[in-house]
C-alpha cells in the first residue's frame, strides 16, 4: 500500500501542476474559441468530412490560431443559427378568463449556411495538446490483458463502437467495449479505466428492482477512473502521466482538487484491488518445523 499511496500523491502533485502550468492555460486558451456546435452541425460535420476533429472558420483559423487553409480545400457547409426579433400579435388570457390581442416583439430564429475546415485541411503553428494517446508496447501484453479480463465485472470486448472514446463501460448491458487498433499501453490503460466504472460506479438496484440515479456527477466518476488507470498502470511500469494527468484536469475545469482529495482514498482502495487482481501476491510457503536435535548420551550404568 506504500506504493499505492506514493503514485496518488504523484497524481495529485501531477494534476496540481499541470492546472497551473503554462501549457494547459494554453490548452484552455485554445479550448475557449472552438464553438460548440449542436448536434444536428456535429452529423453535417461528420456526413461531410468523416475523420474531423477540430473545426472553425476560415477566418477563425487564421486570426485566432495562427493557421492559414490550405489552397483547394473544400469547407464542410453546417448552419448558424440568426437570431432576431419581429413584432408580432400575440393573444393573452386575463385572470377571467377573456381575451386580447396586442402587438409585442418576439424572438424568433432563423439559420443561415457558414463554411468551416477541419484542422487536417489547415498548416501553421500546431495546437496545444493536453492529452497525448499512448503508443508505446507493453510488456507481457497478452498476459496482461488476459488478468484484467478475469477481474473484470464485466466482459470486455474489444470491437468498434459507435464512438469517439476509445473505451465504454455499458452499465445497461453489463459489458465494456474497448476500440480495437490501439497501442498496447493505449488498450491496457483503457481496459483499466473501463474496469474502474464498472467497480465503482455501476448503478444498485433497490428492493423493488429500481435504479436509483447515479449521485456523483460525471466528471468525478471519470476523474476516478483515470486516476485508478493512471495508478495501476504506473505500478506496472505503463507511464500514462501525459495522457492522464491531462484527462483529469480536463474533467475537473473549474473545479478545485478538492473533490480528488476526496476520492483519493477510493482510488487507493480499488488500484490496490486490482493490483493484486491482475498480479496476485506470492502465497509464502509453509513455515518449515525445524527438527530437533536429540542430544546423543552415552547412558551407562555405574556398578
Amino acid at each position: 500500500m506504500e506504493k499505492v499511496q506514493e503514485l496518488t500523491n504523484q497524481l495529485e502533485a501531477g494534476i496540481t501542476e499541470l492546472f497551473n502550468s503554462e501549457r494547459y492555460a494554453a490548452y484552455l486558451s485554445i479550448m475557449s474559441k472552438f464553438h460548440r456546435y449542436s448536434f444536428g452541425n456535429i452529423l453535417l460535420i461528420l456526413l461531410q468530412c468523416p475523420g474531423a476533429s477540430q473545426v472553425a472558420g476560415y477566418g477563425d483559423w487564421k486570426k485566432n490560431f495562427g493557421r492559414q487553409v490550405k489552397r483547394g480545400e473544400h469547407g464542410i457547409t453546417i448552419l448558424a443559427p440568426c437570431p432576431y426579433r419581429r413584432q408580432e400579435e400575440v393573444e393573452e388570457t386575463a385572470p377571467d378568463g377573456s381575451s386580447s390581442k396586442s402587438v409585442q416583439w418576439v424572438q424568433r430564429m432563423s439559420f443561415r449556411t457558414v463554411t468551416v475546415f477541419d484542422i487536417s485541411q489547415t498548416e501553421g503553428k500546431p495546437l496545444p495538446e493536453i492529452v497525448k494517446k499512448l503508443t508505446s508496447d507493453v510488456a507481457q501484453y497478452e498476459s496482461m490483458v488476459a488478468a484484467i479480463r478475469s477481474i473484470s465485472p464485466y466482459p470486455i470486448h474489444i470491437e468498434r463502437f459507435p464512438s469517439d472514446a476509445y473505451g465504454c463501460c455499458n452499465f445497461a448491458e453489463q459489458r465494456i467495449f474497448v476500440q480495437p487498433d490501439m497501442s498496447q499501453a493505449q488498450t491496457i490503460k483503457t481496459m483499466i479505466h473501463e474496469v474502474s466504472h464498472a467497480k465503482l460506479h455501476a448503478p444498485i438496484e433497490d428492493g423493488d428492482g429500481e435504479t436509483p440515479p447515479q449521485r456523483k456527477r460525471r466528471f468525478v466518476r471519470e476523474m476516478e477512473a483515470e486516476s485508478v488507470a493512471y495508478v495501476v498502470c504506473q505500478h506496472f511500469g505503463i507511464d500514462t502521466a501525459d495522457y492522464s494527468f491531462g484527462y483529469v484536469a480536463g474533467w475537473s475545469h473549474g473545479k478545485d482538487l478538492s473533490q480528488l482529495k476526496a476520492s483519493l482514498e477510493l482510488i487507493r482502495n480499488t488500484a490496490a484491488e486490482l493490483i493484486d487482481g491482475i498480479d496476485p501476491p506470492k502465497e509464502l510457503p509453509p513455515p518449515t518445523q525445524k527438527k530437533q536435535r536429540t542430544k546423543r548420551r552415552n547412558a551407562y550404568e555405574r556398578s
